[in-house]
Parts: C-alpha cells; structure tokens; sequence
C-alpha cells in the first residue's frame, strides 16, 4: 500500500478551508501526473476489486460518476454493477447549491450535466442514492474526503439525510490521492469506504446513529 503524502509542504494555513485548497491542488497535481496507460489500467483494477468486495442488491440505487480530467474512469464498474441488477445515477448540477441524481440507461442519450459532466437528460427520474460512489479529490487514512471545493455532494448527502436516508458513501480516487490527514470539519461526512487500485478500504464511522447502513460486511 502506497504511503500517504505528507502535508509537509503547507506553510501554516491561516484556515481550515486554506489548507483543505493546498492540499487538494497537490493531490490533483498527482492525480494529472499520472500517465494515461497508467490511469486506464488503474481504472480497470478498480472495477475488478470494486465487483468483489463491495455488495450490490438487484434493484439497490447506486450513483456514480462519469470521467472528467484525470479522474478514475468508473463506467467499467457501473457496467458491471448494471450486469448484476443495480439500477444507476449519475449526478446532474441544477444551480449553484444543488445536485441531483438522474438515472441512467445505456440506451437513453447524455447530456453536459455541468463542470464538464455528462449525465442523462432531464426528463430522466431523479432518484435517491443506496450506494454513492463518490469522486474526490484527495483522502486519509480516517475516510475524511477533500471534494473539489464546490460542496454539492456535501449538501447532497445531508439533503438525503434529512429524507431518512442512509446511502453508503464509498470514496473513488488512485492511491496518489491519499494525504497523511484531512482537516475535517463538524459538517464532514466520513466514508464508508474508499475504492483505489490497492482494493477497497474501510473506515470504522463516527456517525453512531447509522453505523450499519455505513459498514460495508453486509
């Protein structure tokens, strides 16, 4: 298991939000370092350990991503997700503050869904997620995740909260990504779980009041 880098190179951050921004841009840097071969092969490792270890229900919701930039390439996984039953979602921008997940079919068209996303179309059902695979930008080894700065799965996964919703939240990145910690904060959600090359690893969660819908041996 690749070591996680350390935060050594930020000079005393005025502020939490300071040092969450540093240590994101470092972790993408690396994430854009890696070569394209390297970042397809990765990809497909992922998928490969993402059908083993992460347990899937005919029917269950799960929401994933399509690819921008340099980011893990998950549509292998949700493929095969689709393959054993899971009906998928992808997350479309509708403003400044909010996500929703459409659901996807191979055979219905994609659409810009915003920050250079594809997803489906609008007159596709918007569904609640079970299970969300969740992009990031950089993580530690506690499950505390730094997103891309915009906070909408933040805001998304508080908003299904509040319906009594528990979705399982599993991290996607490359072991690059991993920093020796994330400064979280009282609003940060921990992972269940975070999926790169090396496997899937889970984190024992904070979150008491839903800490079997978040373990993944079930």
């Amino acid at each position: 298991m690749p070591a996680p880098h350390e935060n050594k190179r930020v000079h005393h951050p005025s502020s939490v939000k300071e040092l969450k921004k540093t240590l994101r841009l470092e972790a993408l840097a690396r994430r854009d370092a890696l070569s394209a071969e390297y970042r397809t092969q990765a990809s497909q490792r992922i998928a490969a350990a993402g059908l083993e270890t992460i347990p899937v229900a005919p029917g269950e919701i799960v929401s994933g991503f399509w690819p921008i930039r340099s980011e893990v390439d998950l549509r292998p996984l949700l493929h095969a997700l689709a393959q054993r039953g899971a009906r998928l979602c992808l997350p479309a921008i509708i403003d400044k503050q909010t996500i929703v997940f459409r659901e996807h079919r191979d055979d219905a068209a994609m659409v810009e869904t915003g920050f250079g996303t594809s997803g489906p179309a609008e007159d596709a059902p918007v569904l609640d997620p079970q299970l969300m695979l969740v992009p990031l930008a950089a993580f530690d080894a506690r499950g505390h995740r730094i997103g891309y700065g915009a906070g909408y799965y933040d805001r998304a996964i508080a908003a299904l909260r509040r319906k009594g919703a528990r979705p399982r939240l599993v991290g996607i990145a490359f072991d690059c990504q991993q920093v020796a910690t994330v400064p979280d904060e009282p609003h940060d959600v921990p992972l269940a779980a975070i999926l790169t090359e090396s496997g899937l690893r889970r984190f024992a969660t904070t979150d008491k009041a839903s800490e079997n819908t978040f373990r993944m041996d079930v």
